[in-house]
């Protein structure tokens, strides 16, 4: 036992505390304790010093020396357990030593927010009449009790007396979402009359009040919030929210008549000065009691956008100005159509109008250049431009249909669209709309950054995007928030469910971590990780953990593992087929499992087939390791071998559609590695030929495989073994190596080509053709609408031709022109030839199926006449029949193509 260790010891056996004896204990008999904890935190015995005072607690639960110093050292690596500090606590509360008691709970303070030691000093305080102390802590202890509501109410009062309007809304607002909590209605009331009268157009928060309340108590008492609201906003002229208000009370009771009065009332201000009010609300019942309220609001407001000077948009002839309205007449003047006449029920039904403000209005009347200039410059008047034109709400895909191409190229597109997202993103004058998860609203007030995380979080359905938007909060913002709490719970929630799947693991690892960092946050579980994962059938571990869609909640799960599950090393092998990285790999070398390892690269290389990606990884990671070769006893041509073979497999795999996706990229991985990396090279070219007779055979099976690669090892094998004899290892004639494959070639400039109208078809073609059926389908009548169907027919014909240009792309292979073999009839050369029925000579140029053009004389090389050409020698006779007819020939010369 060491000094250090003996001295705690020694003080633990002496300790003679009694609780007789506890009235004479001072905060300076804690100083030595103090003193003592220094030197334990320096030193490397912690757990020793632990495992001391853990013993003296089995003999003694009250001993003040072992609760200190262990309860402090818990609390100094963040863990979860206070309870040995707050035993400490309990005991000098018992016996009154209540300056003792300040001073533990402010020792615990010491390491982040506590609220028993809170709550036990605000108790103290409020005792002994020290008023400034208690309210700082009352302002503490609501950041980590989010339960505590009349102490937030306190505060608001104390701020609204202190003449701080500001602080009072604050916490006010606080105030009433706690109290919704806990069914308060009276409460909710009171409090929401204060807001209405110290706040100033806090009616966004107001409406976020009154839908909580109609969701978490009823309908009649969100009413009676927004009939309590609605005076003032009507003193104070504001039509457009009082018309707002009484909307919301009509919704929920149709048959309030004090609000349907109202309404015309407010609308009467509002368009004052409208030339045909009253015969709208006329035409609109809206003062009429039979009719729906709902239905006659609606009419009044399609109607009443219809004066002299207003905008309107039309489907086919686009944006008007209305000149003018006589009796049931309207006379518009459309950009394509003027003074067009209408009756105005034709009118209602037939336009849609338009603010002045509206994006389309600003397109047909502003030149182009002076409104692309304004929208490049000023990209948050754009934003809200656009973003008001469609009800307040649009995503980034409505904000572009509106720019590109009609004002912006998309190259503009690209750089402009970067600088507005990060404007939606972090500009406080947007935010989400609550209903729509992608769409951007214009706020009549700016949102904070921990409003607009909390919006996001709220309207996310993906479960790892809200543990994104988690961390976001944490990353930026104060956790001791309501809106914080409300994230946190919704994880904590799933820790009560009774199945085990990844949303509760997660939540678990999640919540934990996010406790030990943030104490007051402390769920209080009564079991661990270990607990949890014995709830997890052991056939189900593997499929849990890959349904972890984060990288981080994955190194938090394998690392919980190993510290709390026993046999872990069994299971980082069962993951690690599937989840390949370094870090697994090290932790069970790093804990001494070396035939742990052995036996899972084993496995892995055996397994190839099965463990495509993780064979991969292997042989990318450690197969070149000399050392790991010897201890494995894999050898490393071993592991080439199984590459080849998998290369081939995948290819098979890819021409059959299976897991297409997946095969192509572990191809492309393997060709790299082989190939372009020069893998395979390196090795051949350092062996005798045994070896390369293996390999380079193995290769020849290979049916896929891209022919470029395979000639220019070919050259590098015949110049180090010039008689060795490829051509019994494989045979490279061209129309035999390309014609039974899958793969062509092609020019590099065919390639482009290719490249450039599959962009075009994805980027430009199809968007215009959705464009297309979008109007279509505003026709109307789907079964009878020939627009409807000639777009569809084009839609299915353009998916056709991206899907066949994506195969062929992915199947061209480029040639290269120093290959060309004039030796034979090859890619790239062009032939003279004796047509031996006419004895005159014919010229063709040999290129592939994209270059094809018989007019021009250039034929494909796997074309049926050019395959009969293709391989043979100058002087060559050839007789062919292709489709019944007859053919003779003589191979004259063989020259290099322009290519």
């Amino acid at each position: 036992m060491s000094d250090l260790e003996t001295r705690v010891n020694s003080m633990l056996n002496e300790e003679q505390w009694t609780r007789a004896s506890l009235s004479s204990f001072t905060i300076n008999n804690f100083s030595e304790f103090d003193e003592l904890l220094e030197e334990i935190y320096g030193s490397e015995l912690e757990q020793e010093v632990r495992e001391l005072c853990q013993e003296q607690l089995e003999k003694n639960k009250n001993s003040i020396v072992a609760l200190y110093i262990s309860g402090l050292l818990t609390l100094k690596h963040q863990q979860l357990d206070d309870s040995g500090m707050i035993h400490l606590i309990n005991i000098f509360v018992d016996n009154h030593k209540w300056n003792i008691v300040e001073f533990l709970c402010t020792k615990v303070l010491e390491y982040g927010e506590n609220k028993y030691a809170l709550r036990t000093l605000e108790e103290f305080y409020s005792n002994e009449g020290m008023e400034e102390k208690k309210f700082d802590v009352w302002e503490r202890l609501i950041k980590v009790d989010y339960d505590e509501a009349p102490i937030v109410r306190q505060l608001a009062e104390k701020r609204e007396e202190e003449g701080d309007r500001e602080g009072a809304v604050d916490y006010y607002k606080k105030a009433i979402h706690r109290f919704i909590g806990k069914g308060q209605f009276s409460v909710v009331k009171d409090i929401w009359a204060k807001i209405v009268e110290l706040g100033e157009q806090e009616y966004e928060f107001l409406f976020l009040i009154e839908n909580r309340v109609s969701r978490v108590m009823d309908g009649e008492k969100a009413v009676q919030l927004l009939e309590d609201l609605y005076p003032s906003t009507f003193e104070k002229g504001e039509w457009d929210v009082s018309i707002e208000i009484l909307k919301k009370i009509l919704a929920y009771d149709p048959k309030n008549n004090l609000a349907r009065n109202q309404i015309v009332e407010c609308y009467r201000n509002k368009y004052q000065d409208h030339s045909q009010l009253d015969e709208y609300i006329r035409l609109s019942n809206l003062n009429q009691g039979w009719r729906n309220v709902i239905e006659a609001i609606s009419d009044f407001e399609k109607h009443i956008s219809f004066d002299s000077g207003s905008f309107v948009y039309h489907k086919t002839w686009g944006v008007g100005l209305i000149k003018s309205i006589k009796d049931d007449d309207i006379v518009i003047d459309f950009t394509k159509k003027r003074a067009h006449t209408m009756s105005l029920k034709m009118a209602v039904n037939a336009l849609q109008s338009l603010t002045k403000e509206h994006i389309w209005v600003l397109k047909s009347i502003f030149p182009k250049d002076k409104l692309k200039a304004k929208i490049k410059k000023d990209h948050i008047w754009a934003l809200k431009i656009i973003i008001k034109s469609f009800d307040n709400s649009a995503d980034i895909k409505k904000i572009k249909s509106e720019l590109v191409p009609a004002i912006l190229t998309p190259g503009e597109w690209t750089g402009w669209s970067s600088n507005a997202r990060e404007i939606l993103k972090t500009d406080s004058a947007f935010g989400n709309d609550p209903d729509k998860m992608d769409h951007y609203v214009v706020r009549d007030k700016p949102m904070s950054l921990e409003e607009r995380i909390y919006n996001s979080f709220r309207t996310e359905k993906n479960f790892f995007k809200r543990v994104n938007y988690m961390r976001e909060f944490l990353e930026d913002c104060d956790p001791n928030s309501d809106y914080f709490n409300e994230i946190f719970q919704f994880f904590v929630g799933y820790l009560k469910t009774a199945n085990v799947n990844y949303n509760v693991v997660c939540s678990y690892l999640l919540v934990t971590k996010t406790a030990r960092k943030y104490p007051f946050l402390n769920p209080g579980l009564n079991w661990g990780f270990k607990e949890l994962f014995s709830d997890i059938d052991e056939e189900k571990v593997v499929p849990l953990f890959l349904e972890i869609d984060d990288a981080d909640l994955r190194r938090e799960f394998l690392m919980r593992t190993r510290q709390e599950v026993e046999d872990w090393d069994r299971i980082y092998h069962s993951v690690f087929p599937f989840y390949q990285t370094k870090y697994i790999i090290e932790d069970l070398l790093g804990a001494g499992f070396k035939e742990r390892v052995d036996k899972l690269f084993t496995d892995v290389v055996e397994r190839y087939r099965e463990y495509r990606e993780a064979f991969l990884w292997v042989a990318r990671t450690y197969a070149e390791n000399e050392k790991w070769q010897v201890k494995s006893n894999i050898k490393y041509e071993k592991v080439l071998i199984n590459l080849i073979h998998l290369l081939d497999l995948t290819y098979r795999d890819i021409a059959n559609k299976k897991d297409a996706t997946t095969n192509r990229k572990i191809s492309r991985g393997i060709e790299t590695y082989l190939f372009k990396e020069q893998r395979l090279e390196n090795y051949i070219m350092e062996g005798d030929k045994d070896t390369v007779y293996r390999l380079f055979s193995l290769l020849h099976d290979v049916k896929d495989a891209n022919p470029k690669m395979i000639l220019d090892l070919q050259k590098k094998i015949e110049e180090k073994f010039p008689d060795f004899k490829i051509a019994a290892a494989r045979d490279t004639r061209p129309i035999e190596a390309q014609a039974k494959s899958r793969n062509f070639f092609v020019t590099e400039a065919a390639l482009m080509e290719k490249q450039k109208e599959l962009k075009n078809i994805i980027e430009v073609e199809i968007p215009k053709n959705s464009k297309e059926i979008g109007k279509a389908i505003e026709l109307g009548d789907l079964k009878e609408n020939a627009e409807y169907k000639a777009g569809k027919e084009k839609q299915e014909s353009l998916q056709i031709a991206v899907g066949r240009l994506q195969d062929e792309i992915e199947r061209a292979r480029v040639f290269n022109p120093e290959e060309t073999d004039i030796k034979k009839v090859s890619f790239g050369t062009k032939v003279v030839l004796l047509n031996n029925d006419t004895e005159k000579e014919e010229t063709f140029t040999i290129m592939g199926p994209w270059e094809s053009d018989p007019s021009n004389q250039i034929i494909s090389y796997i074309s049926p006449f050019g395959a009969e050409l293709f391989g043979h020698k100058k002087n060559k006779k050839l007789k062919f029949v292709i489709n019944e007819q007859n053919y003779s020939y003589q191979i004259m010369s063989i020259e290099k193509a322009e290519i």
